[in-house]
This record gives C-alpha cells, structure tokens and sequence, in this order.
C-alpha cells in the first residue's frame, strides 16, 4: 500500500473535506440533541460560508482554517447553546480576516448574529497586553462592560480555549504572551462566570507555556503519585457509597485531583509541600435535594473526623458567580481529602456557570424572582417573563460595571472612567497638566468635541497646547468628581490671584483718601484685621476685598482706627453713588436684596436666571463685581459655578415698586385666538408683556414671552392660568446658562 506521502493531492484535500463535513454533522447531531426545536440551516449555511471564505487559509498546525472554527463551535455546542451562538462561532473570524462586511452577516443570518460577531470582532482587535495594559482587572471589566450580549464572551473564551489546545505548533515568543494574556484576562473571566471546565483547563494550558519547567515538576510529582491517588479515592468513594446507601440518600460520585496551575498557586502561596495540600483530593457527591447535602454531611462527618477549620458552607452563603457547594475536609489513614456536596443542578452552574441557565428547572423556564440568581440580577437585564430556554439566551445582558467605562491610552494603558465621561475626564485622569492643555481628542483616531462621550473599548488620545489654561464650561460636561475639582482648582487660584491684585489696588485706592499710602501701613495692622475677620494671611485679607466680601473702606477703618477719625473721610454719597452707577451700568435696578450680615456690598440678580422676589436664592461673591444673586434652580447654581466658600447667605429685603422681566416659554398646539387667550391671562393678573414672539413649530407653536413679574406669587399665578388654556401643553421659566 503507498504512503501516504505519495498520493495525490487531491486525496488529501477529499480525505480533508470529508473529516470536516463529519465534525460538522456531529455538530448538528449535537445541537438536535440539546435543542430539538430549533432550525440546524442556519449552522449549515454558516458552515459553507466560512469553508468559501476561509478555504486557502491554513493554521500553524497545517490543519485548513476551517478546523478552528469548527472545533469553537463543537466547544460551545458541549455547553448546549443555541443555534445563534453556533453560527456565530463558524462566522468569528470572517470579519478580521476575509473582510466579509458585517452588513452581508446580518442580511443572511439576522442582527443577532451580526452582533455577536461585530463582538467578538471588537475584543479581538483590542491589544491587551501592550505595555501599560497591565491592570488585568480593569481589562476584564472593560471586556465584559463592552458588550451587551454574554455570548459574545462565551465565543471568546471558546475560541482561546481551542486556541490554547493547539498552541504548541506557535513559536515560544507567541506561546508565552497568548499564555499570559489567558492567564490574566480569559481565565478569571471564565472563574467570574462560574465556567470551572474552562476556567481549570485554560489555567492549566497558560501555566504549561509561561513555566514549563514547574509545570513539568509537578506533573511528574502528581504522576508518581497516580496509583496511590486511584486506588486512595477508589477506597474512600466505595466506603461513602455503601454508607449512603445505608442511609437512603441517592447520590452519584465522582472523584477529581486538583488542577495542575490551582495545585501550584496554593503550594507557593501556602510555602507547603503537595502531601500537605488539603484538598489536593477530593470526592464530589451529587444528591437529589438540599436536604440531602446537610445529610450526606453528617454520614461523612460520622465515617472521618472533619479537619477543624476546612467546613464551608457555600449553600447558605453562596460565592458570587453562583456557586453552591459544601466543603469539608476529612482524614482516612492520615491522608486529607476534601468533600464538596452539592445537588445536580448546583454541580451544572459549578461545571458551566452561566450556560447552566440555558436549561429547564423542573420543566419550568426559570423566574425573574428565583433565589438562586441573586448574582445574575449583577450581570443580566431581564426583559420579560421566559417561555423558552433559547429566549432565555438572547435577553442575557452583560454589566457588571454600570457606572463605568473602560478606555485605552495609545500606548494600551486603562483607564476606567465613570459613565457618561469625556476627553477632559480622561486627560485629567492621565495627568493634571495633560487636563489642563487640553485642546482636543482624538477617539479611535477620529477627531471629537470636547464634549464627546467615550464608550468602554475606545482609544483616546489628548491633543494639548503648552500654555493653554482650563475652561469653566468644561465643569458643564466633565463627568468625573477628579476632573471637575481639578477644574475648579485652577479657577479658584486663578481667581483668587486676581482678587488679590484687585484687593490691594482698591486698599490702596482707598488708603488715599485717608492721605496714607498703603505701604506705610504695618503689616501687622493689616494682619491684626485679617485674623480679627477670621483670615491667616494678609493676601486672604486683599482676596475678600477683591471679591467684594469686605469693602476696603471697612477694612482701613478698623486698621486705622481713631487715625481714621482725624483723616479727611471720603464724601458721604461717593460709596452709595458708586453702587448705584455700576448697578445703573450693570442694569439690574434696585432689587430689595441683603447680604446677612454686610451693610455696603454690592448686590446684583444674575442675569441667567433674574430672581424674583419669592425665589429661593443664593449669593455668589464674585471678582470685584460684588454679590451676585441667583435661584437655587438656576443651572449655573446646579452645574457650574459655585463652590462652599464662595457662597454668602442672603436673603429679600422689604417689598418695593420694582418689577422684574422673566422669561418664559410655552408650547402649546396652534390655533385661531391663542395669543389673545394667553396675553388676557397675563395681563388679568396684572402683569405687562415686555415683549412676546411666536413661532411655528409643525403644527405646534412655540411663544417667548417676556414679562413684567412683582414677585413669585403673581409669576406662580400666570403659569398655572397659562396652563389652563386650551391647547397649551408646557410652560417653564427659562434660564440662561
């Protein structure tokens, strides 16, 4: 008979397509068996799609390409998911690698499973082990934070498993960074999911490549050991057997040696030797109820003395990823062997974690408010009651970080950002000094506003221009409580700097009129002032004056003191005639406003919400303009501006003849007579319309009105008559940001 080596190749290519149309059939053999319902054409479909794109492309191994998806596929089918996953898992890779335009997927296969290729895609393309992606934590969260559908994690992990079988055909280099990338991100997400096959397994691969001469060491070491371990277990799982039946609890058992890599962490965490790892052995022991657990506990408890300190009751306190057990640790003939006792349906979320989920609970789909999926409210949105375990399966949402995203640096650094954040929150959260040159960002190499919400999964990259200084709009849409008080930071100091400079030019100013000059002042004269007013520092002192939080007039009184009595005073109407020219200039009017506490500072609405007399308000000190009086509504108030210190309690004065124009804005459908309707509710609560402005929007109008208001009883009057008209919808108060 020829060798094969002498054959023709298209005999290998046949004998080739023949193993693979047969791998696929048991593929289909196992999706008919796990989900009898459900259409195997769209798997098949997949199948010839990817064997045409992918047909001259070969792996390390000289196997068709073909093959690994195949086998990812197979890997997923074990864990019983459907048939969306399966053809998802065939189509993983034709994005990347045969440019097969992800419109194409979803006009023949449908959105889902175009999105959980374009998913899978995604965290593909994502260069985690760069050398500032070293926060493994952080990159597990971000991948799981990225995508909205959990399969698109199972067909990654599927496909690093499969990947991780065959990594021997790879070039050490490759082997040892594919190794530590599964070590640190694909096996804990696995371990977070409750998936123990794929965790153990992807562990035990990783630690083969990354230290092959441990590795080797305690494979050897476990090996000698093999014989007396079998016939060991074999003994102790023939004594629980017969015990059990004794006692009539139905159980199935089966024994396990601990994974190589989980072997040798609690060796070098623990400094111990193997013969001193408890649980280096153990015997499962699945039962039909609860009950039955606490009772097989208590029939081994009886055979062996328990280990003191080894009990866990993982029933009761469940892990976080689902998972139930109890464990106890015993001794037969001075060895220690672990005993974990769990039900069926606790020993399929140990084994497959989230996937166990996939499957009927007594025939029944599994409800919103069943105790055991405390951890899986964490990771999954419920969208609706289940009818079947394949609808299960699509409304399964990922977000274990809720209030988080998850971003890279160009160099691959993460950094994780609350949600809603922009470029300024990531600059600042890079450096202080890179926030405050801020000038631009790039996001995926695209230009964006400042204003630009990142996404988890993004490349962000900060353009800065030495010299440039922080904006106070950036305080409107930075989302961080780091980058916003690093903003602040800077205003204030800025601020306070130029107050100080005001401060001392208004003392000095002032210092004349008394015929000194402030120099010649000793400073501990100011000094005795500005501790007297509560101040450390001469410079905070010129600060208030600056802000206008004392006037330098009171100041040099109480420095000079009787000095001050015998120097020429400034004329009696220079400070009230000041504050009525710049109120005249600033074109507020008198509005009957105190400053608690303060006889001569100047007071002033602000312009972007104009309090009335009625609302509830809150002062401002500003850079030598005085008080500025806002609502407490007023956005500035809510978003912007105002930090404790700067804030100054005050309150209305008596009531005076002064009218105050407020804007409003009301939304209504159009109509013959709307106008005249509302200008007679405005005008029969004696008000005056300053100025009033229609404007159609489709079939609705939208009307500005300006009006004349005394205080906020009458505004409140207006409003709830306005809204009595016929075909109004809204009216507000509109305030200037």
């Amino acid at each position: 008979m020829p060798s094969s080596s002498n054959l023709p190749l298209h005999f290998h290519r046949d004998r080739t397509e023949r193993e693979l149309d047969a791998r696929l059939d048991e593929l289909l053999e196992k999706l008919r068996k796990n989900r009898p319902s459900e259409d195997p054409w769209m798997v098949r479909r997949a199948y010839e799609i990817a064997a045409e794109r992918h047909r001259d492309q070969l792996r390390s191994s000289g196997d068709p390409y073909l093959t690994h998806l195949l086998e990812v596929a197979h890997i997923l089918a074990d864990m019983r998911l459907d048939a969306t996953t399966l053809t998802a898992a065939l189509l993983h890779d034709a994005i990347e690698d045969t440019e097969y335009p992800v419109s194409r997927i979803e006009e023949r296969f449908g959105i889902e499973v175009a999105r959980l290729v374009e998913g899978v895609t995604k965290i593909g393309r994502l260069n985690m082990m760069a050398p500032e992606a070293r926060q493994a934590e952080n990159v597990r969260k971000m991948l799981l934070a990225m995508v909205n559908d959990v399969r698109v994690v199972l067909v990654k992990l599927a496909d690093r498993l499969h990947n991780m079988r065959t990594l021997e055909y790879l070039e050490p280099q490759k082997q040892q960074r594919i190794s530590r990338e599964t070590l640190d991100i694909y096996a804990p997400i696995a371990h977070r999911l409750g998936m123990g096959i794929v965790r153990g397994e992807l562990e035990d691969l990783s630690f083969r490549y990354l230290e092959p001469e441990s590795f080797m060491a305690l494979q050897k070491e476990v090996l000698d050991k093999a014989p007396f371990h079998k016939k060991f277990l074999e003994e102790v799982q023939g004594t629980i057997r017969s015990k059990l039946v004794e006692n009539g609890i139905p159980a199935e058992l089966e024994a396990r040696v601990k994974g190589l890599y989980s072997l040798h962490r609690k060796i070098v965490r623990q400094e111990r030797g193997l013969e001193q790892v408890y649980d280096l052995l153990a015997v499962r022991v699945v039962t039909d109820t609860e009950r039955n657990c606490y009772a097989a506990l208590g029939v081994m408890h009886h055979i062996w003395r328990p280990v003191p300190g080894r009990f866990k009751d993982y029933i009761a306190m469940a892990r976080p990823n689902l998972y139930q057990s109890l464990h106890t640790t015993v001794l037969h003939s001075g060895q220690p062997f672990e005993v974990q006792i769990r039900t069926q349906e606790m020993h399929r979320i140990a084994e497959e974690g989230v996937a166990a989920h996939w499957k009927y609970k007594d025939g029944k789909p599994m409800q919103e408010d069943d105790q055991r999926i405390t951890w899986m409210r964490q990771l999954i949105e419920w969208s609706q009651e289940l009818e079947e375990p394949g609808e299960f399966l699509s409304t399964l949402k990922v977000d274990l970080a809720p209030v988080e995203v998850y971003a890279f640096t160009p160099k691959g650094r993460v950094l994780e950002l609350p949600r809603g954040a922009t470029p300024v929150d990531f600059a600042y959260h890079v450096h202080t000094e890179v926030g405050h040159q801020c000038v631009g960002a790039k996001v995926n190499g695209q230009m964006v506003a400042l204003r630009h919400e990142i996404v988890s999964g993004d490349v962000v990259e900060i353009l800065t221009q030495k010299g440039h200084t922080p904006s106070r709009d950036w305080l409107s849409f930075a989302k961080s409580s780091h980058a916003r008080s690093k903003i602040r930071h800077w205003i204030n100091l800025q601020e306070r700097e130029e107050a100080m400079e005001m401060g001392q030019r208004l003392l000095e100013k002032e210092a004349r009129h008394f015929g000194r000059s402030l120099k010649k002042i000793p400073e501990e004269d100011l000094l005795r002032v500005a501790s007297d007013s509560g101040l450390s520092k001469i410079e905070d002192l010129y600060a208030a004056v600056g802000f206008g939080k004392y006037s330098a007039r009171q100041v040099l009184t109480r420095v000079l003191g009787d000095a001050a009595k015998t120097a020429e005073p400034p004329a009696e109407d220079a400070k009230p005639t000041l504050v009525k020219t710049v109120k005249r200039m600033l074109g507020f009017g008198e509005a009957p406003l105190i400053v608690k506490g303060y006889d001569d500072l100047l007071v002033y609405r602000a312009k972007c919400c104009n309090p009335i007399p009625g609302d509830d308000i809150i002062g401002y000190i500003t850079r030598g303009r005085g008080v500025a009086v806002h609502t407490r509504a007023c956005p500035n108030v809510q978003n912007l501006l105002y930090q404790t210190e700067r804030r100054i309690a005050v309150e209305w004065g008596g009531a005076g003849a002064v009218t105050f124009q407020v804007q409003l804005m009301i939304r209504a459908r159009d109509r013959a007579g709307l106008l005249a309707d509302i200008t007679a509710v405005i005008s029969g609560a004696g008000s005056n319309i300053h100025s009033l402005e229609s404007r159609p929007d489709r079939s609705n109008a939208r009307i500005d009105a300006s009006l004349e208001i005394a205080d906020r009883r009458q505004l409140e009057t207006i409003l709830a008559n306005i809204r009595k008209v016929a075909g109004v919808y809204d009216v507000e108060r509109v305030y200037q940001v």
